[in-house]
C-alpha cells in the first residue's frame, strides 16, 4: 500500500478546522448588549447588577487596566429553534492561547446566582436543552480587564502590573454575543477526531495501530458532506466507534486525572483579582460537576476557600454541596501553596496548622496529601514538618523545570534532614495545567521513570490562574482515553485515591536525601527584599507576642489576643505565597505587601507592649530587658526579663599607620584598611586569622544582571563573568556610636553606607543602601581562611549542608542557595559564622591560594538585584540590611548568634523580674515557639527541636503549675503512638535525636 499517511493528517487538520469545529454552533443570532464600567475598585454583585448600562456593539473597545465592566446580555430564542440545545456564546475578545493571563468574566442570572466563569477556552453559557423557543435571555457578565503583563514577547518592562501607573487605554475588543444552536453531535465528532488524531501522531509510524487510526479517521472524513456538516456528523461518528472501543493493552500506564486549576494567589494580578479568580473557577467547576458524573476537582489552599466564604457566599453555598458529595475535595492543607525556602521554622509549621485547621472546621476532613506543583524548591527539613502536621504525602511538579540535572525519580521517599521519610510524587506529565491533549499523555507514559516498579501517575487536569480550570472537552477526552488501545489509561480520582494506589503498589521506593533544589528561579531569594525583610520582621514579632503574651496571660491574667494572633498569621502566611514572597509578582502586590507588613509589625508591637507592660511592675522604679531569644544572654534568661545589666565597654578604636582603623575588644581585632574593607578579623582566643591573606573582606561586589528570560526569578550563572569590587571610599571615619566606623561609598546612581562595630568576639555590619540601579546584582563578600569542602545553611528546624566544590553537575548548579539566619563553615575546631537579619540567597565557593597554597572559603550574601519584570521599579529605594560576622563560631554560636540578631532586647520600665514560662537546660535544644493552645483552654503550648544535628537529652521545665503534658502534632493534638512523658516537679525529660522536632502540651 502507498504511504499517504501525511495526506490524511493534512486533510483531518482542515477539515476538522475549517469545516467541523464551525459547525458546533451551526446557526447564532446577535444578542443585546449594554455595559456600565464600574469606577475605581470591584463593586459587590447586588451594586453591579442593579446598575444603569449603556449600549455597546461588538468590536467597540472596553475595559480600562484593572478594570470591571458588567455586561447585561438579552436576547429571544427564536421560535424554529424548539428542541434545540441553544447556548450563549460570550468573547469578551478573548486570546485562546492564553487562558488565565487576560480578560475573564463570571455570569450570573438576573437574581444574583452565579452560573459560571468565561475564559478564552469557556466561552459558553447553556440556556436550555432543549429549549420551546420563545424564551426570554437576560445575563448579566462581571468582567475584568485585567491586562495582559506576559505577552507573547514575555519578559518586556511595563507599567501595566500597577493600577497607579497602568493608564486608561481600553484593552480589549468586544468580539462575540450571540444566541446559537449546540449541535451536540458534531461537538462529540471535535472530540472524536481530536482523540484520535492526537494518539495518532504519539504512535510508531511502523506500528499496526497508527494505521488502524489513519484508515477509520479517513472513513470517517469520507462520510462528512463539508456542504452539510450537522447532517452527516452522526455517520462519521459510527465509522469511528470501534477504533474507539478497543482496550488498552493489559500493560499500559495508569493516570489519575484530578480536575484542578493552579491560581496563584498573586502573581500577576493583585491579591484582590485572585478572590474573583476563584470565584469564576469555583463556579465553572461546581457546574461541571453537575453535568459530569465521573469529574473530580480538587482546590488546595485553606485562604482560597476562606476567601469564597468570606467574600462570595451565593458561590460557597454550590461548593460546600459538592464538597459533601465527594467530588469537590479540599486538598494540600496549607493555607497557601508557599515558598519553602525561605519561610522560618514556625511559619512552615503554622501554614499547616491553619490549613489543616480550617478544612477539619469547615468539612471535617483532613488531607494526607501536600499539594504543592509549582514551589522553587523543597527545604530539607520540610518533611517532618509534614509529618508532624499529622501529613504524609506530597505532590509537586516544578522540580522538572530545572536547567542542568534530570531528577531521577518520579516517585520515591524523600528523607528530610531529621531522618523523617515522606512519599512523593512528581507527574510525568511535566505540567500542573494538562488539557488531556494526547501528546500530555503520551508524554506521561513515556517519562515515567519508574517503570516495570509502577505504573500509576497523576496528571493535574485544567486551565490555571483565572483560565477556568477543567473544561468539558477536557472530560470527554478522559472518558475516551479510559480504555483506549494505545494509550494510558485516564481515570479521574481523587489525591488520596491516587497516592494510596502508588504507595500500595510500590512498598521499597528509592530514596532521595536532602533538599529538593530547583535549579531555576535562584534570584527569587533575593528580589524585592522589603517584602522578605517584612516577612522575616513579622515571623520574630510573632514569635515574641505570643510568648511575651502567653507568659503574661499565665502571670498576671493578660487577656490573651487568640483572634488577633490566629488573623496575623493568616495574613502572614498568605504573604508567604510562592509569587509574593520569592518577589515575582507585579508592582501593586508588593507596594500592598510593604504596607501590609508596616500593619503587622504595628499591631504586634502593640501585643508585645501590652504583655510585657503587664509583666514588668512600677514603671518609674527601673528599666527590664526582655530577651525573647531562646538562649540567655548578657545575663538576661531566655524568654524572660532581667535588669539592665551593665553595659560592655566599646571597642577601641585607634588609626591606622597605612590608612585605616582598628577595632578591638579583647576577644576580636578588626583591621579596616583606607578603602573601608576588611583586611584582618583575627580571633584573640584561638589566636587564629579568619581572613585569607591578601583578600579583603566586607567587600561589595556588583555584576551586570540580565538572565536569559524569567528576570525578576533567575540569576543565570554567566553573571558570575563580569564583577566589579567597589573598592572606593568617599569617607571612611570613626562612626557615631562609640567603638564603630563609618564607610560611605557611591557607585553608578547609588550610594552605600556602613557602620561596622566590634562587640563581644563579633563584627557587627550595618549596610544602607540607596538603590538607583537597573539589571544590576549587589553581593557583599567574606573571603575566609578556612578549608572546608562543605557548609552549614539554616533551614527550617536545623540546617542542611551544601558542598563547597562542583564536583558534580548537581554541585555547580547550586551556586546560588537559601539560608535562614546563618551561614557556617568550618575546619575541625574552628569554623566563622554569618549572621543576618534578613537576607536568604547566598553563593560560597572555594578556591586555592598561590601564595600560600592554602584554601580560601568565599562566603557572598545576596543583597540587592534590580530586574526589570514584572515590576520595572524592583527594589528601587532605600534598604538597611545587618550582618555579623562571627569569627571561631561552632554550629551552636552560629545558631545563637541567629536568633540574637533577629530578635534584640527590648527595653521596658520596670522593676518586677520575669522568670521564663519554660525554660531548657541544653542551648542544643532550641525553644521556636511558647504559647497559649489554639483552642482557648488556657494549656501551655511547647515546640522545640535539636538543633546542632547530634544527639540531645534535656529537662524542659516549667515556671507554672503544670498538671499534665502531652506530645502533640502541630495541631496540638496528642500523638496516639508517642510515649507519655513524665512529668515530675514541673518538669519533663526529654532526649532527641538530631534535628528533631517535638510539641509538647503543658495542662494548668
Amino acid at each position: 500500500m502507498h504511504d499517504d499517511r501525511q495526506l490524511v493528517e493534512a486533510r483531518l487538520k482542515r477539515v476538522l478546522d475549517e469545516r467541523i469545529r464551525p459547525a458546533v454552533y451551526p446557526a447564532s443570532v446577535p444578542l443585546d448588549v449594554a455595559v456600565w464600567h464600574a469606577p475605581g475598585e470591584p463593586v459587590p454583585v447586588a451594586e453591579g447588577l442593579a446598575a444603569s448600562p449603556t449600549p455597546i456593539r461588538v468590536g467597540d473597545e472596553w475595559g480600562a487596566p484593572w478594570g470591571t465592566s458588567w455586561f447585561t446580555v438579552t436576547g429571544t430564542v427564536p421560535a424554529d429553534w424548539a428542541g434545540r440545545t441553544v447556548e450563549a456564546v460570550l468573547d469578551l475578545g478573548f486570546d485562546e492561547n492564553m487562558p488565565g493571563f487576560q480578560c475573564e468574566g463570571l455570569v450570573y442570572r438576573p437574581d444574583g446566582s452565579p452560573v459560571k466563569g468565561l475564559n478564552p477556552r469557556n466561552q459558553w453559557v447553556r440556556v436550555g436543552a432543549p429549549v420551546e423557543g420563545g424564551e426570554e435571555v437576560r445575563l448579566h457578565v462581571e468582567a475584568a480587564s485585567n491586562p495582559v503583563i506576559l505577552d507573547y514577547h514575555p519578559f518586556l518592562p511595563t507599567k501595566l502590573g500597577d493600577r497607579e501607573t497602568a493608564g486608561s487605554k481600553p484593552q480589549y475588543r468586544l468580539a462575540r454575543m450571540d444566541l446559537a444552536i449546540f449541535d451536540e453531535t458534531v461537538w462529540q465528532l471535535v472530540i472524536d477526531l481530536e482523540v484520535l488524531g492526537e494518539l495518532m501522531a504519539e504512535l510508531p509510524a511502523d506500528g499496526a495501530r497508527r494505521w488502524e487510526l489513519l484508515r477509520a479517521v479517513e472513513r470517517a472524513l469520507d462520510r462528512i458532506d463539508l456542504q452539510d456538516v450537522n447532517a452527516t456528523a452522526a455517520a462519521a461518528r459510527a465509522e469511528l466507534a470501534g477504533v474507539l472501543a478497543t482496550p488498552a493493552a493489559p500493560s499500559a500506564h495508569r493516570i489519575s486525572a484530578v480536575g484542578h486549576a493552579h491560581i496563584d494567589s498573586a502573581w500577576l494580578w493583585p491579591l484582590r483579582e485572585t478572590v474573583r479568580k476563584v470565584a469564576r473557577t469555583t463556579s465553572n467547576m461546581t457546574a461541571l460537576l453537575e453535568e459530569e458524573p465521573e469529574f473530580v476537582f480538587a482546590m488546595s489552599q485553606a485562604q482560597q476557600w476562606a476567601w469564597l466564604k468570606e467574600h462570595r457566599p451565593e458561590v460557597w453555598s454550590r461548593v460546600v454541596k459538592a464538597v459533601a458529595e465527594g467530588r469537590f475535595v479540599p486538598t494540600g492543607g496549607m493555607w497557601v501553596e508557599s515558598d519553602t525556602n525561605m519561610p522560618g521554622s514556625e511559619a512552615m509549621a503554622r501554614q499547616f496548622v491553619h490549613g489543616k485547621r480550617f478544612f477539619l472546621d469547615e468539612f471535617g476532613v483532613e488531607n494526607q496529601e501536600v499539594w504543592l506543583p509549582d514551589t522553587f524548591g523543597f527545604a530539607a527539613g520540610l518533611p517532618q514538618i509534614i509529618k508532624a502536621a499529622g501529613s504524609k504525602w506530597l505532590l509537586t511538579q516544578k522540580i522538572s523545570w530545572s536547567q542542568v540535572n534530570t531528577f531521577p525519580h518520579h516517585t520515591f521517599l524523600w528523607e528530610g534532614i531529621d531522618g523523617t521519610r515522606i512519599f512523593t510524587h512528581f507527574p510525568p506529565v511535566d505540567t500542573y495545567n494538562c488539557s488531556m491533549k494526547g501528546s500530555e499523555i503520551a508524554h506521561a507514559a513515556r517519562n515515567f521513570r519508574d517503570k516495570g516498579v509502577a505504573r500509576h501517575s497523576l496528571a493535574p487536569t485544567g486551565w490555571g490562574d483565572g483560565g477556568g480550570g477543567t473544561t468539558r472537552e477536557m472530560v470527554a477526552k478522559a472518558a475516551r482515553m479510559r480504555d483506549l488501545e494505545g494509550s494510558a489509561t485516564v481515570t479521574w480520582e481523587t489525591p488520596a485515591q491516587f497516592f494510596a494506589k502508588a504507595e500500595a503498589e510500590y512498598p521499597a521506593p528509592p530514596v532521595w536525601v536532602g533538599e529538593l533544589y530547583l535549579e531555576l528561579h535562584r534570584a527569587t531569594l533575593t528580589s524585592q527584599v522589603r517584602t522578605k525583610q517584612g516577612n522575616r520582621r513579622s515571623e520574630s514579632l510573632l514569635r515574641e507576642a505570643e510568648l511575651w503574651a502567653a507568659t503574661a496571660s499565665v502571670r498576671a491574667g493578660f487577656d490573651y489576643p487568640h483572634e488577633r494572633l490566629d488573623r496575623i498569621w493568616k495574613t502572614v502566611l498568605l504573604h508567604q505565597f510562592h509569587d509574593i514572597l520569592p518577589g515575582s509578582s507585579i508592582a501593586w502586590v508588593h507596594r500592598e505587601a510593604e504596607k501590609t507588613y508596616a500593619a503587622v509589625a504595628a499591631e504586634l508591637n502593640e501585643i508585645i507592649d501590652g504583655a510585657q507592660q503587664s509583666l514588668a511592675g512600677d514603671p518609674a522604679s527601673g528599666e527590664l530587658v526582655f530577651n525573647a531569644a531562646p538562649h540567655a544572654r548578657n545575663g538576661v534568661p531566655a524568654g524572660g526579663a532581667a535588669t539592665v545589666p551593665a553595659p560592655s565597654p566599646a571597642a577601641a578604636v585607634r588609626t591606622r599607620g597605612e590608612g585605616g582603623y582598628v577595632l578591638d575588644d579583647g576577644l576580636l581585632r578588626v583591621v579596616i584598611d583606607g578603602r573601608g574593607l576588611v583586611v584582618s578579623a583575627y580571633d584573640l582566643r584561638a589566636e587564629r586569622e579568619a581572613v585569607a591573606p591578601g583578600q579583603p573582606a566586607n567587600l561589595l561586589q556588583i555584576h551586570p544582571d540580565f538572565p536569559n528570560m524569567w528576570d525578576a526569578w533567575d540569576v543565570d550563572q554567566f553573571y558570575r563573568n563580569t564583577v566589579t569590587d567597589l573598592v572606593d571610599a568617599d569617607e571612611v571615619a570613626p562612626g557615631e556610636a562609640p567603638g564603630s566606623v563609618r564607610v560611605v561609598r557611591s557607585f553608578g546612581a547609588s550610594r552605600v553606607t556602613q557602620v561596622l562595630t566590634v562587640e563581644a568576639g563579633r563584627l557587627d555590619i550595618r549596610t544602607e543602601v540607596d538603590w538607583h540601579e537597573t539589571e544590576k546584582f549587589l553581593k557583599l563578600a567574606f573571603p575566609l581562611d578556612v578549608h572546608a569542602d562543605r557548609y552549614a545553611a539554616e533551614s527550617q528546624y536545623g540546617h542542611a549542608f551544601r558542598a563547597t566544590h562542583t564536583n558534580t553537575s548537581w554541585e555547580a548548579a547550586k551556586f546560588e542557595a537559601c539560608n535562614h539566619k546563618f551561614v557556617h563553615v568550618e575546619e575541625p575546631g574552628w569554623g566563622v559564622a554569618l549572621v543576618t537579619d534578613s537576607t536568604y540567597g547566598h553563593d560560597v565557593t572555594r578556591t586555592v591560594r598561590a601564595c600560600d597554597s592554602g584554601t580560601t572559603t568565599t562566603l557572598r550574601v545576596s543583597l540587592l538585584r534590580a530586574p526589570r519584570f514584572p515590576d520595572p521599579e524592583t527594589d528601587q529605594g532605600l534598604h538597611r540590611f545587618r550582618h555579623v560576622l562571627v569569627p571561631g563560631a561552632a554550629i551552636g554560636d552560629a545558631v545563637r548568634e541567629g536568633w540574637f540578631v533577629n530578635l534584640p532586647e527590648r527595653r521596658v520600665p520596670g522593676d518586677a523580674e520575669v522568670a521564663p514560662l519554660v525554660t531548657v537546660d541544653d542551648d542544643a535544644v532550641v525553644v521556636t515557639a511558647v504559647k497559649l493552645a489554639d483552642d482557648g483552654s488556657g494549656d501551655v503550648v511547647v515546640r522545640f527541636h535539636e538543633s546542632r544535628g547530634g544527639r540531645a537529652r534535656a529537662r524542659v521545665s516549667t515556671g507554672f503549675a503544670a498538671t499534665g503534658v502531652a506530645v502533640t502534632d502541630l495541631l496540638e493534638r496528642p500523638l496516639a503512638d508517642a510515649v507519655a512523658p513524665e512529668l515530675a516537679d514541673g518538669s519533663v525529660a526529654v532526649s532527641l535525636r538530631p534535628f528533631e522536632l517535638v510539641t509538647l502540651r503543658f495542662s494548668r
